[in-house]
């Protein structure tokens, strides 16, 4: 039996008393993905994505082990019910205008005292303090840097557009304005490479490509390095108590952690470790995250249907951004179908052996969107089921 014959077997006895469709999280994978991260962190801290993970109790989890501190959210509405949970410490990765939440935020001393909010332009801090229902608590400021790669004049740009803040003149004069400003403390600096971290460099079946992907990260990370050192030192030369430099995401954690610049590290895709992350020469990880779809249909020879299980992930359009029939192994889309809404199609020789009923396992092709499919994550150890937890949506919460 391969690993992973014996790992459907695992989770098919663990979740035999469940109807799919169904979401599991394997503890002793998701555990030694923590440990490999923190391994490669090489004693910065791990400042945990928690738009990866989605769960309160896998948060908790991650969170109590050595070398994690901290969460790094993806709305100020999270924030603010992070921090009201007993979370003490979470930086709000993206710039909100969400007014209702600022207004709460810059009236309760918890949550200001917990919750760091992302800043890249002045107007952003006016929409603060117009939703300021109460003076004299300061606001904590964490300042982006945009880290694309660009070439030629800038003509060329490789990596998401993000801060519109580039240089260290440019971080230094928007320190400067937050330092001068009432109400507000300036605490972090923040820079997510995503063009490295989150694109792999070892695409099956593409070695040019995978060539050239390799090149690109290698410059990325050269002159990012050289361009944070000196906009870390301009920005210290404004607040010279910074507490925080993040940097980082799963994909780059030790190439990022070696940046004497750099405090901690952001990551969070690779505690559950999705099919995007399969193509990396620089680190692999341990399939955490999983969800089962039944089967429902036996059209003809090879093929069988499940029900549901079109869960696209964010971003450009692609088959990459499907999730991946993983067990048995051997399953495939029909072209002319893909994932559907309502029912999916497979097929390969494995579909044979599936009965109406059976569960076929899938890995989504990115880390939390999952758990916005389900309500609750069934944690598996061995071959049971220990707990049942909630997920943000299983809690009522969806904050996009």
């Amino acid at each position: 039996m391969t690993p992973r014959a014996a790992d459907r077997a695992r989770y098919d006895r663990a979740t035999a008393h469940l109807d799919a469709p169904v979401a599991i999280v394997d503890l002793e994978a998701f555990d030694a993905n923590a440990d490999d991260l923190v391994r490669r962190a090489a004693g910065k801290p791990i400042r945990v994505a928690s738009k990866s993970v989605r769960c309160r109790a896998l948060l908790d989890r991650v969170l109590a082990r050595p070398g994690f501190a901290g969460l790094m959210s993806f709305t100020l509405a999270e924030s603010v019910w992070l921090a009201r949970a007993g979370f003490e410490d979470v930086l709000l990765a993206y710039p909100s205008a969400d007014r209702a939440s600022f207004a709460e935020l810059t009236s309760d001393p918890k949550l200001a005292g917990a919750i760091t909010v992302m800043v890249d332009d002045p107007a952003q801090l006016d929409l603060v303090d117009r939703a300021r229902e109460r003076d004299g608590l300061e606001v904590r400021v964490c300042l982006e840097l945009d880290t694309s790669l660009q070439l030629l004049g800038g003509r060329v740009r490789v990596g998401a557009r993000r801060s519109p803040l580039r240089s260290p003149a440019g971080l230094a004069e928007l320190a400067r304005s937050v330092d001068r400003r009432p109400g507000f403390r300036l605490v972090g600096l923040m820079a997510y490479e995503g063009h490295v971290a989150g694109v792999g460099d070892a695409v099956a079946g593409s070695p040019l490509r995978s060539r050239a992907i390799r090149l690109m990260q290698a410059a990325a990370r050269k002159e990012l390095a050289a361009r944070r050192a000196e906009v870390v030192r301009a920005v210290r030369a404004v607040v010279p108590d910074l507490e925080f430099v993040n940097g980082g995401g799963t994909g780059s954690v030790q190439h990022t952690a070696a940046e004497t610049a750099v405090t901690e590290i952001a990551a969070g895709s690779g505690l559950y470790v999705p099919r995007l992350f399969d193509n990396y020469t620089s680190f692999s990880g341990r399939p955490a995250a999983l969800f089962a779809q039944p089967v429902v249909r036996r059209p003809g020879v090879g093929v069988v249907t499940v029900l549901g299980g079109g869960y696209p992930a964010s971003g450009a359009p692609g088959a990459d951004r499907l999730p991946a029939p993983y067990l048995p192994e051997g399953l495939r889309y029909d072209p002319q179908e893909g994932a559907g809404e309502v029912q999916t199609p497979l097929l390969g020789s494995a579909a044979d052996d599936l009965l109406i009923g059976d569960k076929v396992w899938f890995r989504h092709a990115k880390a939390g969107e999952l758990c916005e499919r389900f309500e609750e994550l069934q944690l598996v150890e061995g071959d049971r089921v220990t707990a049942t937890v909630p997920t943000y949506r299983g809690e009522g919460r969806t904050f996009l």
